[in-house]
C-alpha cells in the first residue's frame, strides 16, 4: 500500500499535530476517488475519538461584511493567548467549471503566517449551505491535531448557509450598518440560529452607525423566540481591523460554552451532530454507488431525460432506480 494512503501511519501523523500528515488525510476525506474514501473513512474511524476539548464556531455573514479581516485579528489574538487555531474557509465554486479561487489565505496575513494556526480553504464544490461538501471530516481532523478552536468560515451565499448550524457549536453572524444587512438578516431567518451577533467595522466614523444598528438588531430579537432559555442572544460591536470588541466577543464564546455545558446540551448537540452526518454520509454513499453502476448510471441518464422532456415524475424514476439497488418500497414514516 501507498505509504500517504495508510490509515495508521496517517492518523498517527494527525495525532501528532504533522501538518503534512493532516494536510494529505483532508485531501483524502475531499477526494472522490474510490481509494481514497477507503482511505480516509479507515482514518475518521481511528481518530473518532481522539479530538479533545475544543469549540467549533461557524462564522456566516454577507460577502463584504468583512468575515477573513476579523478571522485574521480574532484568531491572531486567541494564538497569542495559548490557543490552536484551525480555520475552514470555504469559496464557492464555479457552477460553469467548478473552479474555485481559493483567496482566504491571502485576506488572512498574520494568521496564514502563524504557527499556532492552519488555515485550510476549500470550494464548496457546489454544497449548500455556504460550507465545503466534507466540512465535518475536515473538522475532526483538525481537532485531532490539537488544535481547540476551529472557526468554519462560510461564503455568505444566502438562506440555505443555516446548515452550517448543524456542523458546529455555535453560530456566530457578522453584519455591518448601512448595508441592509439588519432587515437581509430578519428575512433570511438566520437571526433565528445566530447565538452571537457582531456589527462589524464598528470604527472611525463608523462607531456610531454600528452602535445605533447593534441596538437595532437587539430590539428585533425581543420578538424572536429564542433558541435556548439558558442563553440571550448578545450583540456586540466590533471592529475587525483595530480589534476593538474581540476580547468580549470571546469571553461570551467561553460564556456560551460554560452555560451549555452546564446543563448538558453541549454534548447533546454535539451527539444529534454525530447521528445527522451519520445519515448525511449515508445518503452521499447511495448517490456514488447509483453513479459507480455503468447499468444504474445508464438507466439513471435515461431517465433525467425523460424528466426534463417532462415525461416521467421525477419520484417514479428514483423509485425505480432504488429498487434496482434492492431497497423496495418503504413507508413514509
Amino acid at each position: 500500500m501507498d505509504k500517504r494512503l495508510d490509515p495508521e501511519a496517517l492518523a498517527d501523523g494527525v495525532r501528532q499535530g504533522n501538518r503534512t500528515a493532516l494536510s494529505r488525510a483532508i485531501t483524502l476525506v475531499e477526494s472522490t476517488r474510490a481509494d481514497h474514501r477507503t482511505a480516509a473513512a479507515a482514518v475518521l474511524d481511528r481518530l473518532a475519538g481522539a479530538c479533545g476539548p475544543s469549540i467549533r464556531i461557524g462564522l456566516s455573514g454577507i460577502p463584504g461584511v468583512g468575515k477573513s479581516t476579523l478571522v485574521d485579528a480574532f484568531g491572531t489574538m486567541l494564538t497569542e493567548a495559548g490557543h490552536k487555531v484551525a480555520v475552514l474557509a470555504v469559496d464557492p465554486s464555479s457552477a460553469r467549471t467548478g473552479g474555485s479561487i481559493l483567496g482566504d489565505k491571502t485576506r488572512m496575513p498574520r494568521l496564514s503566517v502563524d504557527p499556532a494556526a492552519y488555515i485550510r480553504p476549500s470550494p464548496s464544490s457546489g454544497t449548500l449551505g455556504g460550507v465545503a461538501a466534507r466540512t465535518r471530516e475536515t473538522m475532526l481532523l483538525c481537532e485531532a491535531a490539537g488544535f481547540d478552536v476551529v472557526i468554519v468560515e462560510t461564503m455568505g451565499v444566502g438562506q440555505s448557509e443555516i446548515v452550517v448550524a448543524e456542523m458546529v457549536d455555535l453560530v456566530l453572524l457578522l453584519m455591518i450598518a448601512g448595508g441592509g444587512d439588519e432587515l437581509q438578516g430578519i428575512k433570511k431567518g438566520i437571526l433565528e440560529i445566530a447565538d452571537i451577533i457582531a456589527m462589524n467595522k464598528a470604527d472611525g466614523d463608523n462607531a456610531m452607525r454600528a452602535k445605533a444598528a447593534a441596538a437595532e438588531i437587539r430590539a428585533a430579537l425581543n420578538i424572536l423566540t429564542p433558541r435556548s432559555a439558558a442563553w440571550q442572544v448578545p450583540v456586540l460591536t466590533v471592529s475587525g481591523l483595530g480589534g476593538e470588541g474581540l476580547a468580549t466577543l470571546w469571553d461570551d464564546i467561553q460564556r456560551f460554552r460554560a452555560i451549555h455545558e452546564a446543563d448538558g446540551s453541549f454534548a447533546a448537540r454535539r451527539a444529534e451532530q454525530r447521528v445527522h452526518w451519520l445519515k448525511a454520509a449515508i445518503d452521499d454513499g447511495i448517490r456514488r454507488r447509483i453513479l459507480a453502476d455503468e447499468n444504474i448510471r445508464a438507466e439513471l441518464e435515461a431517465g433525467e431525460a425523460a424528466v426534463r422532456a417532462g415525461e416521467r415524475a421525477p419520484t417514479a424514476v428514483a423509485e425505480a432506480i432504488l429498487d434496482r439497488l434492492g431497497f423496495g418500497a418503504t413507508p413514509l414514516d
